[in-house]
This record gives C-alpha cells, sequence and structure tokens, in this order.
C-alpha cells in the first residue's frame, strides 16, 4: 500500500485508477481489483472514507457519515467478490429500532412500527401502514434495485426506466404515497422523512428513493462495532491484500487527454501515472471543471453541471456528554412544529429556519466502545440550504446555530445538558466545500429532482471520453449509502466489459 510520494514523480507501468476513496471509490476499486484489474486507489485526505470519518478525542470517537447502515446485503455481496466473509471482518449489530421519530406535542413513532403501539396512535390507519410495508418490499426488488442496475445512455434505456415507475407510481412523491395510505399526519411525516438522508425532498422526489434509505422489510438497521470508520478500515484492508495501491494524502490535480482518451494522472506531489481507465469519485463538478478543465469536454461539462439544482447541505454538532442515555435509541429524529414548511424553507426559500428538525445519533447506545464508561456520544444534524441559496459566513453563524442545536435537544431529551458537556465542535457547509470540493457545499451533490434522477443523471460512463467513468453520490442512482454502492457495482460491470 502507498501512501503520500513515491521514490518516482512517474510510475512505471499503466493501470486503471480509482479517483477518490469515499464509499463509491472504495466499493468500485474492491470490485476491479477482485476481478484481476490491478487498481490504484488515490485520496487526497490523509484517510480514505470520504464523508465517513471519525475523530479521536479524549477517549471518544465521534463519526460522521450514516448513523447506520439499512441493509448490510450489499455489503456482503462485496466481501463474497473478495473471497471473504464480512463477518469475519467486521462485526455488524441490529439496532433495537431503525428509528424513534418525536414531535413536541410529545407524540412518539418507532419505526418498524409496532401494532399494538401504533394502534394506539392511529387505530385508522394500521392497514394504510400494513400496505406502506408491502409497497416497499415489491418495490424494492422491481422498482429501486432494477433502475440501480440499469443501463443509461440511450432512449431504450429511458423506456425502460419509465416501467417500473408506472408499476410503483414512482411519479408520487414519499409525503404523497404517505397521505394516500395513512390519514394520521405524525404518521405521514415518519413514513415519508427518510429521503432526507440522501438529500432529497419528500415533497418532490420519486417514492422509489424511499427504498435506498430503509432496510427492507422495513426492519431494523445496523451498526459496524467500532464504527462506520471499522467498516471504511476493513475495506482498504482487504483492498490492500487484494493488490491494490492506495495513495493518500496526494489529491489528483489533472487528468491529460489525448482526442476522446484520458492518458495521464497528475498529483499534487508531482506524481504520475499513465491510464487505461479512470473513474472519479470526486465531486460532479470537480472533475470536470478542475481536473478536466484544460479539455473542451471538461469545460462544457464544468459549466453545465454547475448551473443544474443542488442538494441541501447539512450542519452536525458532535458532543459527548456525562453519564448513560439508554432511553435515547441510537436514531432519532426530532420533529419540529412544521413538516413541509420546514421543507420548502431548506430546499426552496434557502432560508435558516427557525424551527429545527434534527437527526440525532446516538452510536454509544449500541457500541460502548466509542465512549469511555460512564459517558456518551451523539451527534445532531440539521439539514440546511446549499452556499448558493444560503451564503452565510458559517464561521459566525456556527455557533449560535450549535447552541440552538443542543438547547432543543436539552429542552426534549437532556434538561441539564448544559452541565453534562464535556466536548463539542460542528461541522458546516463552509466544511463540506473546502475539505472534499464539494459544489456549493452540497451534502449529496446534484439534488434529487424528477429532471435529474435516474437516466437523466450523470451517467457511470461519460458520453464523450470513452474511458472516464464516474461514481458517487453526483451519477445515477444517487446519495446515499445503497445508492453509493449499487452505482459502483453498475460502474464496475462497464469498467470490467471494457477491460476484457
Amino acid at each position: 500500500m502507498a501512501s503520500g510520494k513515491t521514490n518516482s514523480n512517474v510510475a512505471e507501468t499503466t493501470r486503471t485508477c480509482v479517483i477518490g476513496a469515499g464509499i463509491g471509490g472504495l466499493s468500485l476499486a474492491l470490485r476491479l481489483q477482485a476481478a484481476g484489474v490491478p487498481t490504484v486507489l488515490i485520496e487526497a485526505r490523509e484517510a480514505p472514507g470520504g464523508l465517513i470519518r471519525s475523530w479521536q478525542r479524549d477517549g471518544f470517537t465521534f463519526e460522521a457519515g450514516p448513523a447506520a447502515i439499512s441493509d448490510p446485503a450489499p455489503l456482503r455481496e462485496l466481501w463474497s467478490l473478495t473471497g471473504e466473509d464480512l463477518a469475519d471482518a467486521v462485526q455488524l449489530i441490529e439496532l433495537e429500532h431503525d428509528w424513534r421519530c418525536s414531535w413536541p406535542d410529545g407524540t412518539q413513532i418507532d419505526l418498524p412500527a409496532d401494532p399494538a403501539r401504533l394502534a394506539r396512535i392511529a387505530p385508522d390507519d394500521l392497514p394504510g401502514y400494513d400496505d406502506f410495508v408491502s409497497w416497499c418490499e415489491s418495490a424494492r426488488i422491481d422498482g429501486w434495485e432494477r433502475l440501480a442496475r440499469q443501463p443509461q445512455g440511450s432512449a431504450l434505456a429511458l423506456i425502460d426506466a419509465l416501467r417500473p415507475l408506472l408499476r410503483h407510481q414512482g411519479w408520487r412523491s414519499p409525503a404523497g404515497l404517505a397521505a394516500q395510505l395513512v390519514k394520521q399526519p405524525h404518521l405521514r411525516q415518519a413514513l415519508a422523512f427518510p429521503v432526507l438522508l440522501g438529500g432529497a425532498s419528500p415533497l418532490t422526489t420519486s417514492a422509489l428513493n424511499l427504498i435506498g434509505q430503509i432496510p427492507p422489510a422495513p426492519g431494523r438497521g445496523w451498526w459496524p462495532q467500532g464504527g462506520m470508520n471499522r467498516l471504511i478500515a476493513a475495506m482498504t484492508r482487504r483492498f490492500d491484500r487484494l493488490g491494490g495501491t492506495l495513495r493518500l494524502h496526494d489529491p489528483v490535480v489533472r487528468l491529460d487527454s489525448v482526442g476522446n482518451r484520458i492518458t495521464e494522472v497528475e498529483c499534487a506531489s508531482g506524481w504520475r501515472a499513465p491510464v487505461t481507465q479512470v473513474a472519479s469519485n470526486a465531486d460532479v463538478v470537480h472533475t470536470y471543471r478542475d481536473l478536466l478543465g484544460t479539455s473542451q469536454r471538461g469545460a462544457e461539462m464544468g459549466r453545465k453541471l454547475a448551473n443544474r439544482q443542488f442538494s441541501p447541505s447539512a450542519f452536525t454538532v458532535h458532543f459527548a456528554l456525562e453519564g448513560s442515555w439508554p432511553g435515547i435509541p441510537h436514531r432519532s429524529v426530532l420533529f419540529g412544529p412544521r413538516f413541509e414548511g420546514f421543507i420548502e424553507d431548506v430546499f426552496t426559500h434557502g432560508v435558516l429556519p427557525q424551527d429545527l428538525m434534527i437527526f440525532l445519533a446516538h452510536p454509544s447506545l449500541s457500541d460502548p466502545s466509542l465512549a469511555p464508561s460512564g459517558k456518551s456520544v451523539f451527534s445532531a444534524t440539521v439539514l440546511v440550504a446549499n452556499l448558493g441559496k444560503l451564503p452565510l459566513d458559517w464561521d459566525a453563524i456556527g455557533k449560535l446555530l450549535e447552541q440552538r442545536i443542543l438547547a432543543e435537544i436539552g429542552r426534549r431529551l437532556v434538561p441539564d445538558i448544559a452541565d453534562r458537556l464535556i466536548a463539542r465542535f460542528h461541522t458546516s457547509p463552509r466544511d463540506m466545500a473546502l475539505d472534499f470540493n464539494a459544489w456549493l457545499g452540497a451534502g449529496w451533490s446534484l439534488a434529487a429532482t424528477p429532471g435529474q434522477s435516474g437516466p437523466l443523471r450523470p451517467h457511470a460512463r461519460d458520453g464523450k471520453i470513452a474511458n472516464l467513468y464516474l461514481v458517487g453520490a453526483g451519477t445515477h442512482p444517487g446519495a446515499g449509502l445503497a445508492a453509493v454502492m449499487a452505482g459502483a457495482k453498475a460502474t464496475a460491470d462497464l469498467m470490467l466489459e471494457e477491460h476484457r
């Protein structure tokens, strides 16, 4: 495994190159290396993982990225391709609940819903909830998974994509689907909100995007013991053992091309390598505008993509508390007094809402190794508009929003939170832009609007540069752990087909 600079500025062999060691880049590189394709994986940061990262402070492990794994099946499949069992590398802990949803009026709904508890809150909606579960099960394989696997770039592909959309009424939004099946307002919100985890609006995106964010059945989520960073470390070790090359802390700065093919990759250290195939897990605007900016295709696509709609961003407070909190589940969402109004503020109006919807993660409940004995670790995330819609000075506003979030958690869950705080820090849209070259600081790249989804999203293979491939949140099928891993599988299939 290589890290940083090598002894020679020019590599001796032509190879396949993957740019960016986020979950998409790692998954793709593992698939290629397992298939016998010598692959170099280049990461700008000092550690792999991309948006899945961790901080070690005073005995605490603070985690960024998904607060749970909705479906371990793609990970198990990935490991099976490498000749190893996932269980031998990572221990997955099944969570007690997938989500606990709560509202200011005291209403609380756990997902997956227990029929007896749901009967007390929404007795008339039990059949509708069962219909929702049935819809999820049927739409998963024939709808979302089929669309995720679908080849792109042709009129036939676009026509074929319409079939599962029609069968499962994919033109409905998650909020529209929930409203059709159940009547209780809180339950409607609980069924529709998960698409927010992929940066999509419950009011406008296709309901099929729900499937990429919720467990099969729907059931419970999973957590890798030691944290999501342990999963990344296990993937990295497996890539290394298969013979892959990993370059860390050496960002790619240029992709040279001749005609319609990329010929060489160059890093900030001066290291260069001739390439036969290149796949980028970097931000899509950064890939074209910056890495390919000297080519006509790069300049054109950079301008075109920069003018499209981008997802919101996220503001996250990481904090540690004295005490154990068994009553606060691994994942919960604290809804505010508004739902549709909050969504419109973030996605449409680009304002900072006066009320909050907080995604609260409490991973030390399931995994005590993340905090010293008798202490707990949390993260609280709120969606905010991206820097294009809301160009705030986040250095100035960050501390104020951090205080608002902690005060709301204190009001609803931990009354003496100020006295129990041990550590706290936050990340903002500015960090997304600076640390990950994310255009406008968007947390999930291109927005999942009807005109930017499925075959209308950037394709896994560039339409003009024959050996350039894309993977990650900005490409088909979209953002979120399941979608990005499905995209990595589709991209790998295309690259292996060309390699053969």
